[in-house]
């Protein structure tokens, strides 16, 4: 299969994931790293700009959906890109084996929270008055 079409079809599915608030960078970035060998930090960036598009248009269709509480966007928006600031300049302090590291632990951890720590409740998806 030609390395264009597997990377359309990881953009498809990273774009579904995202639109659906699952982390669809994930999926970009462990197929950028791992299978075309591109650095961690080169796969981060990559994600983010990829990024833009999809959140532009999951505001728009959940907004239209009335699933978005805009009175907590404001103080999630200011800690965010503190917290994008902080990260970025840690990033460029970190070598790619360790960037890679952290951010293996972190999948293993998600993993492994989804796995054992659910409370089998179901959530209901009600759009907000």
């Amino acid at each position: 299969m030609s390395q264009i079409l597997i990377a359309t079809i990881v953009a498809f599915f990273t774009g579904i994931f995202a639109s659906l608030g699952l982390g669809g960078g994930f999926i970009l970035i462990i197929y950028l790293t791992v299978f075309t060998n591109m650095s961690q930090i080169g796969a981060q960036g990559i994600n983010l700009i990829f990024f833009i598009p999809i959140a532009l248009l999951s505001i728009i269709m959940h907004n239209r959906n009335k699933l978005i509480d805009w009175n907590h966007v404001p103080i999630c928006c200011i800690f965010g890109v503190a917290g994008a600031i902080l990260g970025t300049l840690l990033a460029l302090k970190l070598n790619s084996k360790t960037l890679t590291t952290l951010f293996a632990l972190l999948l293993i951890y998600v993993g492994l929270k989804e796995v054992f720590h659910r409370d089998g409740k179901k959530e209901e998806i009600k759009p907000h008055d």
